[in-house]
């Protein structure tokens, strides 16, 4: 599931390559003089065609992400389990220190001395 993730992440690399040597494309040929308006048209498509290409899989990847990120179950990931785990591990040792206080609160208080 992670290298697939990867792999996808690779081709939207490649498909963002795409668009800049397209835009680079358009541009150069707009700087001339006379330009080849099929060209044009040729680089306009491709263009397109990858950012749509780039958005989709992109909001595919946030939204996959955000699942990730809220806990929400998924398959093949451990993050929740992870996160609940820390959290009752920062629960427990404020526990810990505030029965700490409390103990030092109790000693002061039955101190004969004091």
């Amino acid at each position: 599931m992670a290298n697939d993730r990867l792999r996808l992440l690779e081709d939207v690399e490649k498909e963002i390559a795409v668009v800049l040597q397209c835009a680079g494309t358009v541009v150069l040929e707009l700087s001339k003089e006379k330009h080849n308006a099929s060209l044009l048209d040729r680089q306009l498509s491709q263009f397109t065609t990858s950012i749509n290409r780039v958005e989709s899989e992109l909001s595919s990847q946030i939204r996959y992400l955000t699942q990730v990120a809220t806990g929400q179950p998924h398959e093949g990931s451990t993050y929740s389990a992870r996160k609940d785990c820390q959290m009752a591990l920062n629960r427990a040792e404020y526990a810990r220190v505030k029965l700490g206080e409390l103990c030092r609160t109790c000693e002061i208080m039955l101190d004969p001395q004091s």
